[in-house]
């Protein structure tokens, strides 16, 4: 698949995880990627910037990732609520999974990402958006 009209909003409080995760974006040909670095700064910016695919850490404050996906499923603006969102986390237990799956979330993904996993996540969520 190819990425390079893509547009990929990452929120994530560490910068190094943002930093990384940037990194491996564009190593696969991510056309544009935007950061924010909690959910409140990635509502504002989703909302301006329109992403195609949001990445979203889910331990952040003062916004974390699920509360981020509940008021962004709740905009008022159509498509921006049907913005495909990958919940990342290092936490890989399904009690987040389980909590995140009724939000229509397009995936999760343990951190750090291995390139490979961050590149199919990328693909189903792009496919997941124009399904919804």
């Amino acid at each position: 698949m190819n990425f390079d009209t893509v547009k990929v909003l990452v929120i994530d409080d560490d910068p190094i995880m943002i930093s990384y995760v940037v990194n491996l974006l564009q190593r696969i040909g991510v056309g544009q990627v935007i950061q924010a670095k909690d959910g409140s700064t990635g509502l504002a910016i989703a909302a301006s910037d329109k992403p195609d695919v949001i990445l979203s850490d889910i331990h952040m404050t003062p916004m974390d990732g699920l509360e981020f996906v509940r008021n962004l499923r709740k905009h008022p603006v159509t498509d921006l609520r049907r913005t495909p969102v990958l919940i990342m986390s290092a936490d890989s237990s399904t009690d987040k999974l389980n909590e995140a799956l009724p939000l229509g979330i397009a995936g999760y993904i343990v951190k750090p990402p291995a390139i490979s996993a961050l590149q199919v996540k990328l693909e189903q969520a792009l496919k997941f958006r124009y399904v919804r």
